[in-house]
This record gives structure tokens, C-alpha cells and sequence, in this order.
């Protein structure tokens, strides 16, 4: 028997979890799996909003049948054209072949590029309003956050934002659907993560997004990817607040690439002297066996920067460099950088990373720190000037 969630009265939680798929975007890991949310509302009028991957099409078609109760499906609104959130749009079509698409003008564009589809559709504009009986649901364009068509619906009487790809985050709900019935400590480090790897970049358009919802009165967030909001939703709106203005706590992140250890004993030996300094918010991480992705999430979180590279072909390591372009794409300002590494015949490493930092515009503290084969007595006592330098700057 499958268990629908009620958000409110005629208000439901349809959403599916994904626990197969590996990688997200082909590139993000999910250890924890994620889900896909999507909600129906059930007044004089029935209201899908948003639709999840085609993977999951079946369970969810079962999910949505058994809400609906016999009902039709009058509408389907489509915040995000994103496939995890639009992939079984072909099939709720084929099941309710007489709904109306609910969309801003880029939704419509994007259903025809994508799955060259004719339906009837419905273009709303900036603060239209959908009347479905006794609710009654208000559209915000949100765009770039983060694809151009992307809106939210606000649903004016329960006060319930359904909020796209905004507030969401990585991992499964294991049972519990709502932030009251979960542990958010453990979601926050995913939810996070989710938010630095594909929405940070767009910062900016974040805070257009906050200022245009700022006189609204919202008493839950249902976004769809992750936990419903509907106890504390001031948490998940003050984190991306402070997300998108590209705030930090005090701490630094040490990621270093190394083939045969000299390099790593150099980022302990830094990380220790930033210990020493007082620090304990120190993150060290091997780049061959930490995502990126892990690594971006604790870059976002602390403001310095350590980056130790050993020299590979005349060059950065290449997962160190993967590193360094993945977070040039997300333009993170406000973070401070120090670089050390060695080399063995040939130099490189550590020039490659600095060309970065310029070319980034990324502020660069101290002297980078660069050895033959490995560190020296002379050479320990720049990597701790390089760690006083960094202590300080995180402090400033």
C-alpha cells in the first residue's frame, strides 16, 4: 500500500527517492541518494506541481492516481524544465491526456526543444494568479536560479512556497518528508553541498530571487530535491541567504594532490601550524580520493584556501587542477589562497596553481611554498610563515 503524505488539507507530498543513480548531473556523487519531490493539490480543480525523472515514472504515476482518488488532473505546473524534474512529463500527458501545462514564457520553449510536445498550455507572467476553488496559487519568475525558465508557486492561503530547485538538497528521505521528522544536522552538510555545486554560481540572482519573495509570509517550503520545511522554514531561507551573499566561517580548507606522499606531509604540516595558531576549523583533503564536489561544499563554508599540488608533466596534479576549474565555474569571491607543492625533475605545479589564482582574480596570501622532492628544515619554516600569514587572514 502506498502512503501518501498530506502537506495540508487536499495538499499532498507525490515525491519519489532515487537511491540507484550514482552521480547527479553525470557529475555530482550521491551517497546518499536524493529525492525527487513533487505535490498535487486536490481542490475543485486538481494541480500537479513539477514531475520527477523518468526512472521513477511508475511508482510516482501510482502515487499521484491514488491522491487523486478518480479525479482528474486539470493542470500541471512546471517550475523547472530540469529532466529530473520535467523527465515524466511525456507520460503524465499519455495518462491525463486533457491537463493544462502551467508555465512562464521559457517553459513553453523549453517543453519543445526538449520533448517536441504540443499541449495546451498556460503562460503566466510575473505575480499572475491560478484560482483552483479554495486555494489559490501566485507565480514568481525566478530566473537562473538556476535555468532561465525557472519560476516558484505560492500558494496563498496555507502560505506554502513550492520553491523548485531552490532550498532543496542532496540525499534520500528515509521515511521522514518533513524537517520536524528528520535529523537536519545530517541533511545540512548535503543540502549545502547541493547548493555550492549547482546553484552557487548564481548568487546574485539568488538574492533577486530572496528580495522578491521578502513579503511573503511563507510558512512551509517545498522545494524538490530534499527535506519539506514546514516547521522551521526560516533556516533553509536564512542558509541560502547567507549562501548567496558568499558568506564564510572562520576556517581553512587544506586540499592537496600528491603521488607519493611528499606533498600530503606538507599540507599536515601546515595544517598543524594553523592548529597551533588557534584554528580548529581545518579541513585536509586528498583530491584523489575526495570529489571535488566534497571539496567545493567546505570551500564554501571557510574563507582560506590552501591548495598543495606536487608537479605532474610540467604542471598542476590533474585531480588538483580538476579542483580549481570546477570552483573557478562557480565564482566564488570573499576566499583568500595559499599554495605550496614540490616537483621532482621539473617545476610547475606550484606556477600552474598561481597563474590560476591571478587569472581568477582570487587573493593569493603569503609565499607560495615549493620544494625539490621534499620539505627541508629551511623549507618548514616557510610553510609556517605561509600558515601564520593564512591564520591571520581568516581572522581579518
Amino acid at each position: 500500500m502506498e502512503k501518501i503524505v498530506s502537506i495540508a488539507d487536499g495538499i499532498f507530498y507525490v515525491g519519489v527517492n532515487d537511491r540507484d543513480t550514482h552521480l547527479f548531473e553525470n557529475i555530482w556523487p550521491l551517497p546518499k541518494g536524493v529525492s525527487y519531490n513533487s505535490y498535487l493539490i486536490v481542490d475543485d480543480k486538481t494541480a500537479l506541481v513539477d514531475t520527477v525523472k523518468v526512472a521513477k515514472a511508475k511508482d510516482y504515476l501510482e502515487k499521484i492516481n491514488t491522491a487523486l482518488n478518480g479525479r482528474p488532473l486539470d493542470y500541471l505546473i512546471i517550475n523547472h524544465m530540469e529532466p529530473d524534474h520535467s523527465g515524466a512529463l511525456t507520460q503524465i500527458l499519455q495518462v491525463f491526456p486533457g491537463l493544462k501545462i502551467v508555465g512562464n514564457r521559457k517553459t513553453a520553449e523549453f517543453i519543445k526543444s526538449m520533448y517536441d510536445l504540443s499541449a495546451d498550455f498556460l503562460e503566466v507572467k510575473d505575480g499572475d494568479e491560478l484560482n483552483l476553488g479554495h486555494y489559490r496559487l501566485k507565480f514568481f519568475l525566478t530566473p537562473m536560479v538556476h535555468w532561465p525558465e525557472t519560476m516558484m508557486t505560492f500558494e496563498t492561503r496555507e502560505k506554502i512556497l513550492f520553491a523548485g530547485d531552490a532550498f532543496g538538497g542532496f540525499g534520500s528521505l528515509d521515511g521522514g518528508i518533513f524537517d520536524d521528522e528528520v535529523d537536519v544536522n545530517y541533511y545540512e552538510h548535503e543540502i549545502r553541498r547541493y547548493y555550492s555545486n549547482i546553484v552557487g554560481k548564481f548568487g546574485p540572482m539568488v538574492q533577486k530571487a530572496l528580495h522578491k519573495l521578502s513579503s511573503l509570509e511563507i510558512k512551509v517550503v517545498c522545494p524538490t530535491h530534499g527535506p519539506v520545511w514546514r516547521t522551521n522554514p526560516s533556516r533553509i531561507i536564512s542558509a541560502y541567504d547567507r549562501w548567496s551573499r558568499y558568506e564564510y566561517d572562520e576556517g581553512v580548507v587544506i586540499a592537496y594532490g600528491t603521488m607519493y606522499g611528499n606533498t600530503e606531509k606538507m599540507a599536515d604540516f601546515v595544517a598543524r601550524m594553523l592548529a597551533e595558531e588557534g584554528l580548529k576549523n581545518i579541513r585536509v583533503m586528498n583530491t584523489s580520493t575526495v570529489h571535488e564536489s566534497f571539496i567545493i561544499n567546505e570551500i564554501w563554508r571557510f574563507k582560506g584556501v590552501m591548495l598543495g599540488t606536487c608537479t605532474y608533466n610540467n604542471g598542476i596534479y590533474p585531480p588538483m587542477e580538476n579542483l580549481i576549474i570546477n570552483l573557478a565555474h562557480k565564482g566564488l569571491p570573499n576566499r583568500v589562497f595559499g599554495v605550496f607543492g614540490s616537483y621532482g625533475w621539473s617545476g610547475g605545479g606550484v606556477k600552474g596553481i598561481v597563474d590560476y589564482i591571478h587569472k581568477n582574480k582570487w587573493t593569493l596570501i603569503g609565499e607560495p611554498v615549493e620544494v625539490q622532492f621534499s620539505a627541508k628544515e629551511a623549507d618548514y619554516e616557510k610553510l609556517k610563515k605561509l600558515a601564520m600569514a593564512m591564520a591571520s587572514a581568516v581572522r581579518h
